[in-house]
């Protein structure tokens, strides 16, 4: 979406950037709400199922299919967040560089492979970071959602943490929360370790 918007789609740029980003900014309560609607039996997905002859599940009580709909749905919520720092970066990109590799007659899957990527190293090192960092602490969407369910299908460490919290088991949630920043820290040990900048 960054690559289209920096250079692929001109007309009404700015209502497809305001487009992706709106769902940022939105309440996560608001947007859990509505994808709960949404995904319901009778809702709008298997709606949606139902006019190509789909029976769709009950997305939010299937154990199978739970946690796969909130991702979903907290993709779609973050996308907008990443397409910015990508829209950045590709915007920093030395335009000298492309020209001269079009010069030397590389394709377009060539400049961006060998010239628009590595430029990229660091807004992607960003993005890693901050969305593994979110993730993990993937609390909001689970629990106005399901609740951790069905059957804790869809209970993150964030939700564990707080429930044991709730329950009065303190030791439990203290150490729940140490073995979440230690998570933390050696992901993004890694992400710096593969993504880092490199010469």
């Amino acid at each position: 979406m960054a690559l289209a918007l920096n250079g692929g789609i001109t007309r009404f740029r700015t209502i497809f950037r305001v487009g992706y980003y709106a769902p940022v900014v939105t309440s996560i309560v608001a947007v859990a709400i509505v994808w709960r609607f949404m995904l319901q039996p009778d809702g709008l997905v298997n709606g949606f199922l139902g006019w190509f002859g789909i029976d769709g599940p009950n997305w939010l009580e299937d154990e199978f299919w739970a946690l796969p709909s909130l991702i979903l749905m907290a993709v779609w919520r973050n996308i907008g967040t990443l397409m910015v720092i990508f829209l950045a970066g590709l915007q920093g990109v030395p335009r000298e560089h492309l020209e001269a590799a079009m010069v030397d007659g590389a394709s377009a899957f060539q400049r961006f492979w060998n010239v628009t990527l590595p430029a990229m190293r660091p807004p992607i090192l960003f993005a890693a970071v901050i969305t593994g960092i979110g993730f993990l602490q993937f609390f909001e969407e689970p629990y106005v959602m399901t609740s951790g369910g069905p059957l804790d299908a869809t209970l993150s460490s964030a939700m564990y943490t707080y429930s044991q919290f709730g329950f009065g088991n303190y030791s439990y949630a203290s150490a729940a929360s140490y073995i979440l920043f230690l998570a933390i820290v050696v992901l993004s040990l890694i992400q710096f370790r593969l993504l880092g900048r490199k010469d």
